[in-house]
């Protein structure tokens, strides 16, 4: 069965994230009142990377059951950590637990325990800062996650597939994606193929997609573009789509187009969910 292999410190798994951090992502989601989108999704990408850090950790020990890697693109294409891990294209998680590059103070609603909310301070790692400027080179983002794919497959040849959340708000501006998204699919270990998954977001309300199984649905040549690039959920996948109370049919594929916030949090969520975790 593929995408079956049990993921531990001898063998881990690695997820990769595109983020588009175009000029575009400056502007806001359409009537949600929570800022631009290169804020909201570098926030989303930070608690991810805090959630697969607290996964990880066993007795007060952080375990390498992931890599990771986080790639941005706009003005350029390039590695996305900041701080310490500035420059590096992928870090085991214990080593993304032990340098952010700074801790924020951030206020949360929690139970009171009487039925009401209170605020209360906690503490939130950075590792990502957002940023927005350029045109949206996805094609050779797409390449440099390849290249990264590519290397981390031949060292991990048995291991549960990486994952790559490519994150878009726009239309690439350095051709069609189509082949570049076919070279990392194509990529695979024993246990199945590499598996690339796409969340469109707008700044336009309405008309979201989410996880179909087909392109009847889709507006136009290029929702149709990014949703034949993206692959088809594995099961453990598929049931953390479920979990999420999102419809998810036999065939469905890790795509979004036109997605909202809650689109971009439940996109992370449900890509960094395999199954077999030791």
């Amino acid at each position: 069965m593929p995408y079956s292999a049990e993921i531990s410190r001898s063998n881990p798994t690695c997820f990769v994230f595109v983020i588009d951090q175009s000029g575009s992502m400056s502007e806001q989601f359409s009537g949600e009142g929570i800022g631009r989108k290169a804020d909201f999704v570098a926030d989303v990408v930070n608690r991810t990377l805090h959630d697969l850090v607290i996964r990880c950790t066993k007795t007060e020990e952080v375990r390498n059951y992931y890599n990771l890697s986080v790639l941005g693109y706009g003005s350029g294409v390039q590695p996305a950590l900041a701080g310490a891990l500035a420059g590096r294209e992928l870090v085991p998680i214990s080593e993304l637990a032990d340098n952010p590059a700074r801790v924020d103070t951030r206020n949360k609603k929690v139970s009171d325990g009487a039925g009401g909310l209170v605020e209360q301070q906690v503490r939130f790692p950075i590792w990502i800062d957002a940023s927005s400027g350029g045109g949206t080179p996805m094609c050779e983002a797409l390449a440099l996650a390849t290249k990264v794919v590519e290397e981390w497959v031949s060292v991990h040849p048995n291991s549960f597939p990486p994952t790559v959340l490519h994150l878009t708000d726009g239309e690439s501006t350095d051709g069609d994606p189509t082949q570049a998204g076919r070279k990392i699919t194509n990529l695979r270990t024993s246990d199945g193929s590499v598996l690339l998954y796409t969340c469109h977001v707008s700044s336009k309300s309405g008309g979201k997609v989410e996880y179909p199984s087909g392109d009847s649905s889709l507006p136009d040549d290029f929702a149709k573009t990014l949703f034949s690039m993206s692959s088809r959920l594995p099961d453990s996948f598929t049931k953390a789509a479920v979990q999420q109370g999102i419809k998810a049919d036999e065939g469905a594929r890790g795509f979004v187009f036109n997605g909202d916030a809650a689109s971009v949090v439940q996109f992370f969520d449900i890509g960094t969910r395999p199954a077999n975790l030791r």
